[in-house]
């Protein structure tokens, strides 16, 4: 393994911590976060909520039937950004190599933190920064790779802290399911547990032509993992992420206006999330969801790439109008943006010198909203569809 120290933190239960947070009669209570009404799902539950089995993407009223005291909260993203914006600000002061995963979990590279011989100590400072900026907790797992350092937080949950040096990695994996690595849903999990392969031990010393049987050409990547070694750079892989943006909706929608109505704020902190985390992307995708719950998508690739609202809207609105043309009477009960297929920085050097003024634009409208709050400012919308 490298002699790296690699940091994975990951806020408590966010959504919920931050309505607890701002609320603070909520403290102590099951609070639930999700979609509206009957129809969406949770988005964050409270520790409080968790004790009745309300976990993330929960149907809304299967939660309700598990926990019918609970308190459910709309989702405000907006606050959320807000908060998240500020924990990132944290993260920035510790390395300038950070890997957002999420609004509120990413990997960080410590490696050259002058305190990167304490550990524990960096990542206790990470924690208190983090609580005296949001007053919120986070759980900071730290190892020699990304893996490792996941594994460490999802352990040390909530407002934990745990490092997993290099010389105890092995003993702390090898006991784990094998769903514990990445890629290995409860599919691939029963597959493996078929072949008699439970835990991450028996994964590292499985026959290479059983694993090649069952995995193909990904078998020694996975056999790798399972021996802790991950060489992944954090911040790297990007071609291989996605950042999205979706609502779902009080009731089903087919109008042209109400449904652009709902995409452009979406893509708007589509494109907010690709600025702050400086991703510019290839390809935009439309994600929909039908009455009937059939999941479907639209895509356009683009160059060169960009994160510019003036660039990605003018897509997201040409693919929703196609969908409309071409299933006029499909009303939708989800809708949602997203970007993927992101440049390399030396793509992006190569078109640095194009769209300076919808750069300053958008900068100005991030700092904005940053400082005086999503709300305050606004585009207009497109008055019918054309």
């Amino acid at each position: 393994m490298m002699n790296r120290l690699i940091a994975h933190v990951d806020m408590d239960a966010f959504y919920a911590s931050v309505e607890q947070h701002d609320h603070p009669e909520l403290k102590g209570r099951p609070v639930i976060v999700g979609g509206p009404q009957q129809r969406g799902v949770v988005c964050a539950a409270s520790y409080e909520a968790r004790r009745f089995g309300v976990r993330s993407a929960m149907p809304m009223y299967e939660a309700r039937r598990c926990c019918p005291d609970g308190l459910y909260l709309p989702v405000r993203m907006p606050r959320y950004r807000e908060v998240s914006a500020a924990v990132f600000r944290c993260f920035a002061e510790f390395t300038p190599l950070i890997e957002g995963l999420s609004l509120d979990e990413a990997f960080l590279d410590l490696s050259a933190a002058p305190q990167s011989a304490y550990a524990l100590e960096l990542g206790r400072a990470i924690k208190i920064r983090i609580r005296t900026r949001t007053g919120l907790t986070a759980s900071v797992g730290l190892g020699p790779n990304k893996l490792i350092a996941k594994i460490a937080s999802e352990k040390s949950k909530p407002d934990g802290l745990l490092h997993v040096p290099a010389e105890r990695a092995q003993e702390t994996l090898d006991p784990l399911p094998v769903t514990a690595l990445w890629g290995i849903g409860p599919r691939s999990g029963a597959s493996l547990e078929r072949a008699g392969i439970r835990t991450l031990r028996e994964l590292r010393l499985a026959p290479e032509p059983l694993l090649a049987a069952l995995f193909g050409s990904q078998a020694r990547f996975f056999q790798a993992l399972a021996g802790g070694c991950d060489e992944r750079p954090v911040g790297g892989d990007t071609h291989e992420r996605s950042v999205s943006q979706e609502t779902t909706f009080a009731r089903d929608l087919s109008d042209w206006r109400a449904l652009a109505g709902e995409l452009r704020p979406l893509t708007e902190g589509l494109c907010a999330s690709l600025r702050r985390h400086n991703l510019r992307p290839h390809t935009l995708v439309l994600k929909l969801r039908t009455a009937d719950f059939r999941r479907h998508t639209r895509q356009r690739r683009f160059a060169p790439p960009d994160n510019a609202f003036a660039v990605l809207w003018p897509l997201a609105e040409t693919l929703l109008r196609d969908w409309l043309r071409e299933k006029p009477d499909r009303p939708l009960r989800l809708i949602g943006v997203g970007a993927r297929d992101f440049a390399h920085a030396d793509q992006l050097a190569l078109f640095e010198e194009s769209r300076t003024s919808n750069r300053r634009l958008e900068a100005a409208v991030d700092a904005v909203r940053q400082r005086f709050g999503d709300g305050k400012l606004a585009r207009g919308m497109p008055s019918r569809m054309e």
